[in-house]
């Protein structure tokens, strides 16, 4: 059989409209979910008050989820592979172990000022997700503070004071937990915001250890 008339496979077909204003519509349920469980914890929320925020009655919620878990689930799961692949590709650039460090940071920070929902609810209603997905999450922050953790273990090596990694470990969620806090300050200029936590979170992870009671640097 000639080129010309060897079977090709269909190309893809670009979205129609009506699918298109469906995923916008389920865009729009995660964005008033996520700003709804914030303000007052998944519990509190109804299916029925996420549709009514966007014009949705209550029964054609259905046809988008079939119940807040499934909501909520993938809710989490996306900001949780989101800031996987997203610190995955900082340190795959291959910068000096500092460098990454500062973009690491100036990645999170991005996420934490432009999602500060979703940071929100993760940080307060993981318990709630279902069991499958509580894993997959789970899993999915490990290997993010593990990333951290090996840059910062260069970074380390290459100074006079090399860490430990289950200190490296312990610095990195200490830090995490100052900058998750974020969402629940109080109104701030988004841009000083921005360089504040920076400093805050570089010093957070470089901050001396001292010995209990005698104020004393670790050697």
């Amino acid at each position: 059989m000639a080129d010309s008339e060897t079977p090709r496979p269909p190309a893809d077909r670009p979205p129609n409209r009506r699918s298109a204003a469906k995923a916008a519509r389920r865009a729009d349920l995660l964005t008033a979910a996520a700003r709804q469980m914030a303000e007052r914890g998944f519990a509190s929320v109804r299916l029925e008050d996420i549709g009514g925020a966007v014009g949705i009655s209550g029964p054609a919620m259905y046809r988008h989820f079939a119940s807040k878990s499934e909501l909520l689930d993938e809710m989490l799961l996306d900001i949780s592979r989101r800031l996987y692949a997203g610190g995955t590709e900082v340190v795959e650039r291959g910068d000096p172990p500092a460098a990454t460090l500062n973009a690491l940071i100036a990645f999170h920070i991005d996420v934490l000022v432009t999602k500060p929902d979703l940071i929100a609810v993760q940080d307060r209603d993981l318990s709630s997700l279902t069991p499958e997905a509580n894993h997959e999450v789970r899993s999915l922050q490990r290997r993010y503070v593990e990333r951290w953790v090996d840059v910062l273990m260069a970074e380390s090596a290459q100074s006079i004071d090399g860490l430990e990694r289950d200190e490296a470990r312990v610095r990195v969620h200490a830090m995490f937990g100052l900058l998750n806090s974020s969402p629940r300050l109080p109104e701030f200029d988004p841009c000083r915001l921005r360089r504040l936590l920076a400093a805050m979170a570089l010093a957070a992870l470089h901050v001396p250890a001292t010995a209990p009671g005698d104020g004393t640097s670790r050697p």
